[in-house]
């Protein structure tokens, strides 16, 4: 029986520098870290440790790794870890073949979704650009587009300051998705504060290959794979759920046991 795992990528199968530490890397263990991304710049952004590649080659041995990510093309692009399968970019909004051909009847669905969701995020970026100017916060927010498609609304923190990314998800991001009952979804991680319309899903997409992959093998095992909250909706349409030490998840799971 072929086995799958979806697997988120920044934070779960790498991280930056400063947070290597929580993912098994120690003082005395840093010349054993390796670029796994890279900025736009060509400057390395991520690393893996030791333990990281280990589990890798694990995975890889005995199933397909399918990165299921909030990446652009771009930025997956500059992903040096090798992947052979599907890939799931845009937090679900574009699917890309094995190959790296675009799954054109997905995007057109999801091109549609998102085209009808943009008014509303278009008004939230004023309104959080009225905010921001009012109270002189440093932060902006910015349209995240590919395939000249517009996805979501992010925000980061100028000084890298979390709890200001809080406040503002509680003060002005939260109340605007309230009041009509907005179709929006809020993900907060570290120094990205995201705003998503709900048909936006990495779930949907999962779903989707999924279903593709069946067809073509018949019975199946699938796993998904992350660290932040909102991984936890798609690692819950799969068979069996991993979750990295150290991560929002698993603070959130067993770390509160």
């Amino acid at each position: 029986m072929k086995k799958f795992l979806f697997a988120d990528l920044d934070d779960t199968l790498f991280q930056t520098f400063g947070k290597c530490g929580s993912f098994g890397a120690f003082a005395d263990d840093v010349d054993a870290l390796e670029p796994a991304a890279y900025y736009k710049d060509g400057s390395v952004c991520s690393y893996t440790t030791r333990a990281q590649r280990s589990f890798l080659a694990l995975l890889q041995d005995g199933m397909t790794v399918i990165p299921t990510t909030a990446r652009d093309l771009d930025g997956l692009r500059r992903v040096s870890l090798p992947f052979t399968s599907y890939a799931v970019i845009n937090y679900g909004g574009v699917v890309l073949e094995p190959g790296g051909a675009v799954d054109q009847p997905w995007l057109d669905g999801m091109r549609t979704a998102m085209h009808a969701a943009l008014p509303g995020l278009q008004a939230l970026s004023t309104h959080l650009d009225e905010h921001c100017t009012r109270t002189g916060y440093g932060g902006r927010p910015r349209m995240i587009e590919d395939f000249a498609t517009p996805f979501f609304l992010v925000v980061k923190d100028p000084g890298k300051q979390h709890d200001r990314l809080a406040t503002l998800e509680e003060e002005v991001v939260r109340p605007w998705i309230a009041d009509g009952n907005r179709d929006y979804f809020i993900h907060r991680n570290g120094n990205n504060l995201a705003i998503l319309p709900n048909a936006l899903n990495k779930a949907n997409a999962v779903a989707h290959i999924t279903a593709r992959l069946r067809a073509e093998h018949g019975e199946i095992v699938t796993f998904g794979m992350g660290d932040s909250r909102s991984d936890a909706r798609f690692m819950a349409a799969c068979d069996y759920a991993i979750i990295p030490r150290g991560t929002q998840l698993a603070g959130l799971t067993v770390g509160a046991l």
